[in-house]
């Protein structure tokens, strides 16, 4: 890569860390914001001048114990004692401000991020982008907004305020080195040179030195985090998929193959985990050699002049000290450098994530969707996320009344034609029309974790209806042993059986009452006797209220309870894989 390109690159690099962020402090909370990090800054400010401060303070009170004159001695150290105490308030209270500007800010950046992760099933597209390697979705949103976020916004501050204070002290103490350290003389080939501010030129090219030779050493850990964090979250997601689905995997006697599958995730951690750690042990041997030398430099270099009595033990500590707050802010790279690498990498993460959310909201959000009184397509085409025609200018129309089954072959596309219709599909192209008042049953019904109310209610509140109404939709649904645990806690999507939660989504139908149903294998877990019942219960309740019923199911058993057929079959022509005839 040429030079060019890498500035190119970091520029890049920078205006994407800028775009991430600016938001907050340009938002609704902006004022508040802002006077918190002037606020910091100001602290910061004025931590610097106790330095400066505290390094007048060295030369009188070392010069004191060398002159022996004791109450000087006392009178400084009654002087340390309010520094000390005034430098002690700025840090808390430093510290206090900062975090909760990080605090703050994070929690800004969470609701802006999960809004946008949530609008228009932006996380559902996320996830369906998975599947086509070109669309580039990032890997573990979740992590992305819970812990990338934090990490962000917490480095942010810390190293952008370490990075000022860095600066103000390197302007406070870089005319204070200039002039204690006077001018170095020396003789070259009978010509006499002389460089005034020595101590100052020496501090700059010890941590011009240290800096290039840090990033050197240390650059490998920027994809060495960035890596680490996606294999950390892979980890941790194939955990919570064992719990999700601990039944299944019991019941397959899967423990083993899980145990082979987590083992193999979790010694990438550690192999990658390993490979920092050996970069991280590489700079910190340079690091402390350079720190360490740091110590002692200034003394080596000021001592000739402390010894031939041009300056006193006062001064001596003064340059010292001067020297140690310059060397200190040239080093700050030095010093940071593993927390940057650190900070890069989650920047890099939050930025491909912001770039995909971005990407999700620019694309299409599907076939068109209108509501009308009866459910219709027109010229509707559906197509796989990898972009294979999948189904192609369907003309479909369901009326009041109607109870349609939809029929085919496994993979033959109708869960995918049941999320077009509800609007959720985002590789369609066309017009669907749907009527106001229709739910949704999927095949994998969802019940959060909690009270039953609340499960059952979804995504409503529980409030807007009463208990009467909540245990009549139980017992229409078959399931009167749950009509007295409406108040338990617990994670119905795993405790509850198959049947048994298609029963629940069911009863969440029966207690909303819609007059359209889109229901996608919604009885499949049930015994035929009961999904008899409950499907005579449901086409009643349509009927009653002059509405409609979609299903997809297989059973023949189903057919007589719906007067059209949709049949989904192999299309020999070219173009789409599959076609649609009414049968």
């Amino acid at each position: 890569m040429t030079l060019t390109e890498r500035f190119a690159a970091a520029a890049a690099t920078t205006r994407r860390i800028w775009a991430l962020t600016t938001p907050y402090f340009g938002s609704d909370e902006k004022w508040r914001a802002r006077g918190l990090l002037a606020a910091i800054v100001v602290l910061n400010l004025a931590s610097v001048y106790l330095l400066v401060l505290l390094n007048d303070w060295n030369r009188t009170f070392y010069d004191a114990l060398q002159d022996k004159n004791q109450a000087v001695f006392w009178h400084q150290l009654g002087r340390f004692t309010y520094l000390a105490f005034a430098l002690i308030v700025v840090a808390v209270y430093r510290f206090w401000l900062t975090q909760l500007l990080e605090m703050r800010w994070r929690a800004w950046m969470t609701r802006y991020y999960l809004g946008r992760w949530l609008h228009g099933h932006a996380f559902y597209r996320m996830e369906l982008a998975r599947f086509n390697a070109a669309a580039g979705s990032p890997d573990n949103p979740d992590q992305r907004i819970q812990e990338d976020l934090n990490l962000f916004t917490s480095s942010s501050v810390s190293l952008s305020m370490g990075l000022l204070n860095a600066v103000v002290t390197l302007v406070s103490f870089v005319g204070i080195l200039w002039t204690l350290s006077g001018t170095f003389s020396f003789t070259v080939g009978g010509t006499a040179y002389a460089i005034p501010g020595f101590m100052v030129w020496a501090a700059i090219a010890y941590c011009l030195v240290g800096s290039l030779l840090t990033h050197w050493i240390g650059r490998v850990q920027i994809p060495l985090n960035f890596r680490q964090q996606r294999l950390e979250a892979d980890f941790r997601h194939h955990m919570v998929r064992v719990r999700e689905y601990s039944e299944a995997i019991a019941l397959d006697r899967g423990q083993a193959v899980e145990r082979q599958q987590l083992d193999l995730r979790f010694s990438h951690v550690l192999r990658n985990w390993l490979q920092l750690l050996k970069a991280q042990k590489n700079l910190t041997w340079f690091t402390s050699f350079f720190g360490q030398a740091a110590v002692v430099f200034p003394f080596l270099v000021a001592a000739p002049r402390f010894f031939s009595g041009a300056i006193q033990l006062g001064e001596l500590m003064q340059i010292a000290s001067a020297f140690g707050q310059v060397q200190d802010s040239l080093a700050w790279l030095v010093d940071n450098y593993s927390s940057l690498a650190a900070w890069r990498a989650t920047a890099d993460r939050l930025t491909s994530f912001e770039h995909s959310v971005t990407a999700q909201e620019a694309q299409p959000a599907g076939a068109q969707i209108a509501v009308g009184e009866e459910l219709a397509t027109d010229g509707l085409d559906l197509a796989l996320p990898g972009g294979a025609a999948l189904l192609g200018g369907l003309a479909l129309r369901a009326r009041p009344g109607d109870h349609v089954l939809v029929k085919g072959p496994s993979g033959s596309g109708k869960s995918t034609l049941f999320r077009a219709i509800a609007g959720i599909w985002p590789f369609a192209h066309g017009r669907v029309t749907v009527p106001a008042d229709t739910m949704a049953i999927p095949q994998q019904p969802y019940f959060p974790d909690g009270r039953l109310r609340d499960a059952l209610a979804y995504p409503e509140a529980a409030a807007h209806y009463g208990d009467d109404a909540l245990r009549q939709a139980l017992d229409d649904a078959l399931l009167p042993d749950l009509k007295e645990r409406l108040d338990d806690q617990d994670a119905w999507s795993q405790k509850l059986s198959g049947g048994e939660r298609q029963r629940l989504a069911l009863a969440r139908v029966f207690l909303k009452d819609p007059r359209w149903v889109l229901a996608d294998e919604a009885t499949g877990a049930l015994d035929a006797e009961a999904e008899q019942v409950l499907y005579r219960r449901l086409i009643e309740r349509l009927d009653r209220r002059g509405g409609g019923l979609v299903s997809i199911a297989h059973r023949p058993s189903l057919e007589p309870l719906h007067g059209r057929r949709w049949e989904l079959v192999r299309n020999g022509a070219p173009g789409p894989a599959w076609a649609l005839r009414e049968a």
